[in-house]
């Protein structure tokens, strides 16, 4: 177990009598800590903002404000909830401890205090103190790590939009969201016209170009509730959620065009000089009224919007 070095941690001591800040101040420097002095509790609450200590040493019998009221203060505030607070007391009565309990206080050290007591408290404190902080670190670490892999199961590698898995379970909440509430809804099915042709004559590194390339067209020209994905190999697809056919037929017809227009690597070599899509639309309820159903169709419309000639939109 790591060691706290006591020339790192600073302590508040907060006491009206100055001879007992004097004793508790000797103490705590003999042996290494920073030590900061508040003569009553107003100004140890500013002396928390100002120097931000790593345990609180409170006398409980203080004009203008108690012990106990400091420490509510400091126990409620966000950014001191988890600074150690040791009451010090010259009373020894079980309700003077529940009281402070109740405000928050972490330990008890009675006067008149006994010197090794009073650092063992401080340090034990402080390595609690210490091991908590660790450990929400890990914490923190573990939660990116967890928001890191939920975002890796559910997107592809290569182009960063959403995979097939989870295109297929988005679907079949919005199909279900869109019976519930009488919405319609549209998926798009998109493939890049003559893949094969342009990955086997330039490699797969520029095919990779390209996939990745239509997928930031796709995502920048989507609105920030339909959902983009890459359903396999060339082919994309996408939902626009409450979208009707003649809407979704709007969208897909300007994908086409700002396709058709941008300036890909290579693209001259293409059958039809150029990178371009075909698309297939189908919408719920009047194409399918399952998500296999909407797919099926959208996929039906894609092949005709091949075998037509490709770079063109298919809707019925």
């Amino acid at each position: 177990m790591m060691e706290v070095r006591p020339d790192l941690a600073k302590v508040l001591v907060v006491d009206d009598t100055p001879l007992n800040r004097k004793l508790q101040k000797n103490y705590l420097m003999e042996v290494g800590y920073q030590v900061i002095l508040a003569e009553d509790g107003i100004e140890a609450l500013k002396k928390i903002r100002e120097e931000s200590p790593d345990l609180i040493l409170l006398d409980v019998m203080m004009p203008k404000m108690d012990g106990f009221q400091v420490c509510r203060h400091i126990k409620h505030n966000f950014r001191t909830r988890y600074t150690p607070v040791i009451l010090v007391t010259a009373l020894n009565e079980i309700e003077t401890k529940m009281k402070g309990i109740e405000a928050g206080a972490d330990d008890f050290i009675s006067k008149p205090f006994n010197k090794l007591e009073l650092l063992a408290r401080v340090k034990s404190l402080l390595r609690i103190k210490h091991l908590n902080k660790e450990l929400q670190s890990k914490i923190h670490l573990l939660e990116k790590a967890q928001k890191k892999l939920k975002k890796l199961a559910i997107t592809d590698g290569l182009t960063g939009v959403f995979n097939y898995r989870f295109f297929r379970d988005q679907l079949t909440k919005e199909v279900t969201r869109a019976e519930r509430h009488k919405k319609q809804l549209a998926i798009i099915m998109l493939d890049i016209d003559y893949f094969k042709s342009y990955n086997d004559t330039h490699g797969h590194p520029a095919g990779d170009y390209v996939l990745k390339t239509m997928a930031g067209i796709l995502v920048k020209n989507m609105r920030n509730i339909d959902l983009t994905s890459r359903y396999g190999g060339e082919e994309f697809a996408l939902i626009l959620v409450e979208t009707d056919k003649a809407s979704a037929g709007i969208v897909a017809n300007k994908l086409l065009r700002l396709v058709e227009g941008y300036k890909f690597n290579y693209e001259s070599t293409q059958p039809n000089g150029k990178i371009t899509i075909s698309m297939g639309v189908a919408t719920f309820p009047d194409n399918g009224k399952t998500p296999d159903e909407l797919i099926s169709q959208a996929d039906k419309r894609l092949y005709r919007a091949k075998k037509e000639g490709r770079n063109r939109v298919v809707l019925d």
